[in-house]
């Protein structure tokens, strides 16, 4: 286990490098650091969030070393970072992780425990020797395509899973899995290399898109599954993060169906849930740096009532984003004159209620309004 050494001071400056940068720089402002980002998407939240921000890379070709290091070190130049906090986009380039680590300290899975965890037949091995249900996989093509889906090593959100039969050798690593009965419910859990504290469970949905029809929709939390089943998965959750080593935010995919579950995947990083996750004291991005120091703060994060967030998609192409007021419920507001095309990410609808069912309900108002809006 790290040392237990007393958090960065308030006002720290704190790298952060995601596909979207957004949720993990909110956070750190609500810790009262400033955060730095590189990202994909360099959206009004992002720049409004933060002293200086960059637009590294993008959602189709992913991050290049050289132009990440690159905008990493300029945001770094006159900031003096404390270190570096890595969000999605990382699980099919560890070795750029590995060169970002030579150069800032991170908070957050060293590189060779976030290949191991998204590497399919360790996971499956580590399940096993567990005794967490995971479905079968295969590193080669089944010979009958039926019930079984094809995904991309390292892959994340939901967007690389297709049904096998549409797979065409490309030259990409793939790994084949066995389809699981059940709803997603995903498990968010702080940890410090020995240890493990379950923060919720989240129900999550899929948003179909043409070639995609396990794209991410949104998640809404609590999961309101029968304790003695959300007790399962915690301890299931707990088990993996012990074996793999895991330090702070990370998240554990998982297929509920009645009494029976399996494990689908390992995020060892935080991710899609921060936005229901926003703690009443604003310490969730802190107590993430203190876990990956070795202290976990139990007891200290409180969650009130329910909340939801959901990826509203562009309805059609949209040569140039015009001006809008946006509602304070909208997050990751695209910026004026961004092109866009038919299913782009256009923004991230929030909600909060008293209930998981009053809060889903609203968010899917929410989008509905603002999509129209759009559409006009």
């Amino acid at each position: 286990m790290r040392s237990a050494l007393k958090s960065p001071p308030a006002g720290a400056a704190v790298l952060i490098a995601a596909a979207s940068g957004r949720a993990l720089a909110a956070a750190a402002r609500r810790s009262g650091y400033r955060p730095l980002v590189a990202d994909f998407y360099d959206d009004e939240d992002t720049r409004g969030l933060c002293p200086a921000n960059y637009l590294a890379g993008d959602p189709r070709g992913g991050f290049a070393a050289e132009r990440l290091i690159a905008a990493l070190g300029h945001l770094a130049e006159a900031a003096a970072p404390f270190g570096l906090v890595y969000g999605g986009g990382f699980e099919d380039r560890v070795g750029l992780l590995e060169s970002i680590a030579q150069r800032w300290r991170i908070y957050g899975n060293p590189p060779e425990v976030v290949r191991l965890a998204k590497d399919p037949a360790t996971l499956a091995e580590l399940c096993r020797s567990l005794g967490v249900p995971h479905p079968d996989i295969s590193l080669s093509p089944p010979g009958n395509s039926k019930g079984w889906l094809v995904k991309s090593v390292g892959g994340a959100g939901g967007g690389h899973v297709a049904p096998a039969a549409a797979w065409r050798a490309s030259g990409e690593p793939v790994y084949f899995q066995c389809v699981a009965p059940g709803f997603p419910v995903s498990i968010l859990s702080l940890c410090n290399g020995v240890d493990a504290c379950p923060l919720g469970a989240s129900r999550q949905w899929t948003a179909p898109a043409p070639g995609e029809p396990f794209r991410y929709g949104g998640c809404v939390r609590p999961a309101n599954l029968p304790p003695h089943v959300e007790n399962q998965l915690i301890r299931a959750a707990g088990s993996l993060a012990v074996a793999l080593g895991l330090v702070g935010l990370n998240s554990f995919d998982f297929l509920v169906d009645g009494e029976s579950f399996a494990l689908i995947e390992v995020n060892p990083r935080p991710g899609a849930t921060l936005d229901i996750f926003e703690d009443r004291r604003g310490l969730l991005f802190r107590a993430h740096i203190d876990a990956c120091r070795g202290h976990l703060a139990h007891g200290a994060l409180e969650f009130a009532g329910a909340a939801a967030a959901a990826i509203a998609y562009a309805p059609k192409d949209i040569a140039s984003m015009p001006a809008l007021d946006w509602p304070n419920w909208a997050a990751d507001r695209q910026r004026p004159r961004t092109a866009l095309d038919l299913c782009d990410p256009l923004c991230t609808v929030k909600a909060c209620s008293a209930d998981p069912s009053s809060a889903l309900e609203l968010v899917e108002q929410r989008t509905t309004l603002l999509l129209k809006a759009i559409d006009q």
